[in-house]
């Protein structure tokens, strides 16, 4: 054998399946289809925010959460309703024990840290035992994506140091290679070299080819996100609608799911590839990197949202909310696009923008840039969006904002009357303390939280009073992002078969494998569980790995 495990992919998955399996010792060749300046993956281009749960953060602002909190709020979110959930459950259920237990403990150990103020994601806005987070859970890395990756690259550059971990970039694996029923290695073409910038669109130009035997493969490839035909092809009609005719990348294009095909020819059973997380939120990046590149507006809960004929959207598609159920709604509005209208004092306070390198503060680790959120003005990536991103219309009054929403779809679908109209309906119950409104009633209760008063909701102000001006509307689109379902795996990580029976040898983790089972977050996530589960996942598979060889 080359090496006792070969590792397939070199993001955050496979960095901590690596890790451990070279401090244990073993044998480790990691292969990735990129070159070097991509490692780590979609996790370095993330916000870094994790669930915890019962944390220090949580309990120093006055959240009171538990495990059986967790929980409910899982189960209330996955909706597990299929027979091939069992593993998924598991992987669930495993990892909520890890959130409210050694999960930041252990990652505190390895240096990582956490902004003081913890998030409140994926609100839901439905019952308590329904989807979303019951309190705030989102902890952001201290020093975002690339932060939360750093440990892990460190060991696992450790590991080359000591000889006993292989990097070879530019290695596409096209085949998982099997003998008398077991996996043996993989085999591919070798890429041609290429001095791309990270997350670049590369060359697939073939110079070579490659063949490693190894005792055990563990596939850490990732999703489908960057792949739109396979977005479609896997799209959920029945639950969502038609698939989106436009949609933008909210990963680089070589998230291209080209693993699971592979996995399934080797004799793995892809499971719930109809479940899938993509945002409404998404604005055109005005200085992309990857084809169709897209950002997350991740907003607070006071924007006005309507759909693309300005009829404001119904509860519970609220602003950070209930991210499928508002898809599912766009979707059938007949069109695939939203807006939001707010105005500046909102933007300044409530709009922050998903991804390392629009949070420079955070990534950086800069405390005084970070004092800045507190301060006037929107944070500088916010306010150059507003200034140069195509999806942003700002105008003096409501009569010129609509003029230029029409202008930018050249649709003009969006009638001055009926939008004034409503937009004055909200704004009435803004002066009643008793509001029949759910919005205005969910922004006081946001308000009640000291995170959210402090630098994510702002005071409540009528949208068309000019001191709050000047008004912005920003058209939505649907951004791609994660796949929930994917390969089937025990809960040791191991590749089932069609009939469930384990393929000896074969091993997956991360976004490949529907971060733990085939689907963990069954329909629905509560966001901060991505990096989480492909930390959980890529640990679990390296060391049980590990305990087999």
């Amino acid at each position: 054998m080359d090496c006792d495990v070969i590792v397939v992919g070199a993001g955050l998955a496979g960095l901590v399946a690596a890790a451990e399996l070279s401090d244990a010792g073993k044998n480790v060749i990691i292969v990735d289809q990129e070159n070097e300046k991509n490692i780590g993956g979609q996790a370095f281009w993330s916000f870094g925010g994790l669930l915890f749960v019962d944390s220090p953060e949580q309990r120093r602002l006055g959240i009171r959460d538990s495990r059986d909190l967790a929980w409910q709020d899982w189960l209330g979110s996955a909706a597990f309703d299929r027979d091939e959930d069992h593993w998924p459950r598991k992987w669930a259920e495993a990892y909520v024990d890890f959130a409210s237990g050694e999960k930041r403990s252990w990652l505190h150990q390895q240096g990582v840290r956490w902004f003081p103020i913890v998030g409140w994601a994926e609100r839901g806005g439905a019952l308590a035992d329904g989807h979303g987070n019951s309190v705030p859970r989102f902890h952001i890395t201290w020093g975002t994506g690339p932060g939360l990756i750093v440990p892990f690259e460190r060991r696992v550059r450790e590991g080359v140091a000591r000889g006993n971990v292989q990097l070879c970039f530019r290695h596409q694996v096209d085949a998982i290679d099997t003998s008398a029923g077991r996996v043996t290695g993989v085999s591919g073409t070798v890429l041609e070299e290429t001095d791309a910038e990270r997350a670049v669109q590369s060359s697939r130009k073939a110079v070579g080819q490659f063949s490693f035997s190894a005792g055990a493969v563990i596939v850490t490839s990732g999703g489908i996100g960057g792949n739109h035909d396979l977005v479609r092809k896997n799209w959920p009609r029945e639950r969502l609608g038609d698939p989106p005719a436009n949609m933008i990348s909210g990963v680089p294009h070589h998230v291209d799911g080209r693993m699971l095909e592979i996995s399934e020819k080797a004799g793995a059973s892809i499971i719930n590839s109809d479940r899938m997380w993509h945002y409404t939120e998404g604005v055109r990046n005005w200085d992309p990197i990857w084809p169709k590149h897209g950002i997350r507006v991740l907003p607070g809960p006071s924007s006005f949202w309507c759909d693309a004929e300005g009829n404001r959207m119904p509860v519970p598609c609220l602003p950070g909310f209930d991210t499928l159920s508002t898809l599912a709604h766009i979707m059938r509005s007949g069109h695939d696009y939203s807006w939001f209208v707010l105005t500046q004092s909102i933007i300044e306070k409530e709009f922050a923008l998903s991804g390392s390198e629009q949070n420079p503060d955070l990534t950086e680790k800069s405390i005084r840039k970070v004092l800045q959120r507190v301060g006037k003005g929107a944070p500088a990536p916010v306010e150059a969006f507003k200034e140069k991103g195509e999806d942003f219309v700002v105008r003096d009054t409501l009569e010129e904002l609509v003029e230029g929403m029409n202008a930018l779809t050249g649709e003009g679908l969006i009638k001055l009357d009926h939008l004034r109209s409503q937009i004055e309906s909200r704004d009435r119950e803004i002066e009643n303390k008793y509001s029949k409104d759910l919005q205005i009633t969910a922004i006081r209760g946001a308000r009640n939280f000291i995170g959210d008063r402090l630098i994510r909701t702002a005071k409540p102000h009528h949208i068309l009073d000019e001191k709050h001006g000047p008004l912005i509307a920003v058209r939505l689109n649907i951004l791609t992002r994660k796949t929930l379902g994917g390969i089937h795996t025990d809960l040791s990580a191991r590749v089932l078969d069609g009939t469930g029976a384990v393929i000896e040898g074969l091993y997956a983790a991360g976004e490949a494998a529907g971060f733990g089972g085939g689907g963990m977050h069954g329909y629905n996530a509560l966001e901060g569980t991505f990096l989480g589960g492909c930390i959980f996942s890529g640990r679990t598979a390296g060391r049980a790995v590990k305990d087999t060889l």
